[in-house]
């Protein structure tokens, strides 16, 4: 495997923040300086957490049985997983890393992100990531990272701020476009709720998800921090 198409791990937060490891071998993840080629030094993290193991088809991302858990993108890992290009892999909610297939495909260096790896201009109230799947309310990052499901949602809202996006668009969006109105109208009000809890959490003072009855959902936004009034005259 040339060093163009070699897989990349980098540290987005937490202890490692700024380091990257290619991945052109097995790399053990944990707590453990003598056994880990990832070293996380966190009380939460396993002596030996997780697993990344490179194949001919892509890299698979595995759990050793952890106390508190490795996530991909707010979803825990119960099982071998075949990462994807932009994935985020949490460990035990202490350490943040980004995969990528190659670090040709990373969307910004860390160089070039002085807030840290891949942040955007944090200039509205709520602001999406895409290429890493971050979100930040307020210019604070939202932790623990929303699920898969959550994130599309909120990502095909927000790519439409303002305006009322179709029942059948967000379904689309988030379970695919075969996906069964009838089934699918009910997860995607069950999901919507666990979304405006989860923001409501980060920021209790602003609503964010409106419901247009028989339309769809519409997502308000604002700039970050507010405009300060101008002084009235005494």
């Amino acid at each position: 495997m040339s060093s163009a198409t070699q897989a990349v791990l980098v540290a987005i937060n937490g202890p490692l923040k700024a380091q990257r490891w290619i991945i052109d071998r097995p790399l053990l993840i944990g707590r453990d300086p003598e056994r880990c080629d990832v070293v996380i030094p966190a009380r939460q993290v396993s002596r030996c957490h997780a697993r990344l193991s490179p194949h001919p088809q892509g890299v698979l991302l595995e759990d050793l049985g952890s106390k508190n858990g490795t996530f991909v993108n707010g979803d825990p890992v119960t099982e071998p997983y075949w990462l994807q290009d932009g994935d985020i892999i949490s460990i035990a909610l202490a350490q943040r890393l980004a995969f990528w297939r190659s670090e040709a495909t990373i969307t910004l260096p860390l160089e070039q992100a002085p807030e840290g790896f891949g942040r955007p201009r944090l200039d509205r109230r709520l602001v999406l990531d895409p290429a890493t799947r971050r979100v930040w309310v307020r210019g604070e990052e939202l932790q623990p990272p929303l699920s898969v499901s959550q994130f599309r949602l909120l990502e095909a809202l927000y790519q439409r701020a303002g305006e009322v996006v179709p029942r059948q668009a967000l379904i689309a969006a988030i379970w695919g476009p075969q996906a069964s109105p009838a089934v699918s109208n009910q997860a995607l009000d069950a999901l919507v709720h666990r979304l405006r809890e989860r923001l409501a959490e980060a920021d209790p003072g602003f609503a964010y998800l409106h419901t247009v009855r028989g339309h769809g959902f519409r997502l308000e936004n604002a700039p970050w921090p507010p405009a300060e009034p101008f002084p009235q005259t005494p």
